[in-house]
């Protein structure tokens, strides 16, 4: 466990992509299999443990020490893991790095995935007592499954790829052939052996990307060039049916079917088709909160598919049969795919409309101002060079992304909780709220959302500071700020749309809210009003 343990805590304490893939691929070239596989598996969260639940920690640890002492370790560290492997009592005489006794990364994988409850807990205090803090930690993540080291499975693989010196849609391409500790893919990328079948019927594959649009860009843009269409907020999938193999995938290659099993009955086409999972009542986009009770789900069961009915606006076609589509360019795979989709004739498959522009400036007046249906829940507009073959990963200039400019408003820093991993020594999530008024005209401030990031690591310390300075209360990890009219930290919040909700007590959500701006400048008299929010629900409706 040491080498992984390592890995892990420079993962944790290196923000550089580059250096997170420098780490990654250096672990995967000098470590043997099936060491380095499993290791590999667990970053690309395809590990999971059913009989280790996270339960067992607290009991391990409460076991050897007052109850009380470790809650109140865990509420200031703010993460159970490294709590945990913190308190945790070494064992007399152990000897970390000597110890026989301590596990290796192999014998802990290949335990827990055979292993009963009763068995598992039995073995988590016996590797527990062999190991030094820094083991602890990265047992008891790799037992909980949430790593949180800024690496996700698209990062691996692209590790992988630069360890093998191949492009990351090769890895992607293979990928859903293979099973961890993936002995065989590493034997390719040695060049040990040949490259890996990915022959398998209903595989992935890796999807093309937009790059962000800059103002300067469009003066080295040609309108005529480009098509234009809604970027829906939804969450893009690839839907595949070959050889009776039926798959919906996400972007990062995903399978999600079992949330969706409505939409996978309508996958009545022999391809692979790109677009936006929406749910969708009478052909008609509905929010993304509404989508939001479907995701993450094992299953979903007829009352939850009758309430919100998902379905798949179409983008691209990537497979027509055993025609591969992806070097066509887009405009003859657009006339395939209109033909498809209307041979299709599916309540559960629309097509994705063009949106006809003659000039950069009237695009422009579109994107600001959508016309009432659907186009006003969309995110922004996607272009597209009509001459753009499909390719994987995010080339730039054949697509692009224009989204519409964000909403802003200036709240109040209400609550604020500690963070996880590198940031659970700071309170980095924080809880702001709007003025209220009542119907006596007094005013307060109600929360309308939680937001964790948008600032640097120095206005992380300011606000650390000032929370610590002015916490006038606790609940649990969560501490209350002081904040009033005539005192009060303001933030500028971004967010991306407003719903309806009757979870929330303002009666509102937000969609990706983050911090814009810090206005230590702003009394928090002058913040924002609930009205102002209710007017923009208004304007989006």
């Amino acid at each position: 466990m040491r080498a992984f343990a390592l890995l892990l805590d420079r993962l944790a304490f290196t923000p550089q992509r580059n250096g997170k893939l420098t780490l990654l691929r250096d672990f995967m070239r000098e470590r043997p299999d099936p060491e380095r596989g499993w290791a590999l598996a667990a970053l690309a969260g395809e590990l999971v443990f059913d009989a280790a639940k996270p339960a067992f920690i607290r009991k391990a640890v409460e076991a050897r020490m007052d109850a009380q002492l470790f809650a109140m370790s865990y509420d200031y560290v703010g993460d159970l893991a490294e709590t945990a492997a913190l308190v945790w009592p070494a064992k007399q005489g152990a000897n970390p790095g000597l110890d026989p006794g301590e596990p290796e990364l192999t014998e802990v994988v290949e335990s827990l995935q055979t292993a009963s409850r009763a068995e598992v807990q039995r073995l988590l205090e016996s590797w527990l007592d062999a190991l030094d803090a820094d083991g602890r930690w990265a047992l008891l993540k790799l037992l909980t499954g949430g790593l949180r080291v800024g690496v996700s499975a698209r990062l691996a693989k692209q590790a992988l790829a630069a360890m093998g010196g191949v492009a990351v849609s090769e890895i992607e391409e293979v990928w859903h052939s293979q099973h961890a500790p993936y002995e065989d893919l590493f034997a390719w990328l040695e060049k040990r052996s040949e490259k890996p079948s990915a022959a398998a019927a209903g595989r992935f594959r890796p999807v093309m990307l937009a790059q962000a649009i800059e103002a300067d860009d469009f003066a080295k843009l040609d309108p005529a060039d480009y098509a234009a269409e809604w970027k829906w907020d939804g969450v893009r999938v690839q839907a595949v049916n070959e050889g009776g193999q039926r798959r919906l995938y996400s972007r990062t290659g995903d399978d999600i079917a079992k949330a969706f099993p409505d939409v996978l009955d309508f996958l009545a086409f022999d391809g692979v088709l790109d677009g936006e999972l929406l749910v969708l009542i009478d052909g008609h986009v509905q929010s993304f909160s509404d989508l939001q009770q479907r995701l993450n789900r094992k299953t979903a069961d007829a009352k939850l598919r009758a309430k919100f009915p998902a379905g798949i606006r179409a983008y691209d076609l990537l497979f027509e049969g055993d025609d591969d589509l992806r070097t066509l360019p887009f405009r003859a795979r657009r006339k395939r795919l209109e033909d498809f989709v209307r041979r299709a004739n599916s309540p559960r498959i629309d097509l994705s409309p063009l949106q006809p522009f003659a000039s950069w400036e009237e695009l422009g007046r579109l994107r600001a101002a959508p016309p009432p249906g659907d186009a006003r829940l969309a995110e922004g507009l996607m272009l597209k060079r009509w001459d753009s073959i499909y390719e994987a990963g995010r080339p730039k200039g054949p697509w692009f992304k224009w989204k519409r400019d964000p909403h802003l408003i200036d709240a109040v820093l209400m609550y604020a909780q500690r963070g996880h991993g590198k940031r659970s020594g700071y309170y980095s999530d924080y809880t702001f709220g709007v003025w209220r008024e009542d119907a006596n005209g007094e005013r307060s401030l109600t929360p309308v959302g939680k937001a964790y990031f948008g600032f640097t690591d120095e206005e992380l310390k300011r606000i650390d500071k000032f929370v610590r300075d002015n916490t006038v209360e606790r609940f649990g990890p969560v501490r209350v700020v002081r904040a009033g009219k005539d005192f009060g930290l303001v933030l500028e919040v971004a967010f991306e749309g407003l719903q309806r909700s009757a979870r929330h007590k303002s009666g509102v959500a937000m969609r990706f809210p983050r911090i814009s701006r810090l206005r230590w400048d702003k009394p928090a008299r002058e913040a924002d009003e609930l009205a102002t929010l209710e007017r923009m629900l208004d304007a989006e409706r």
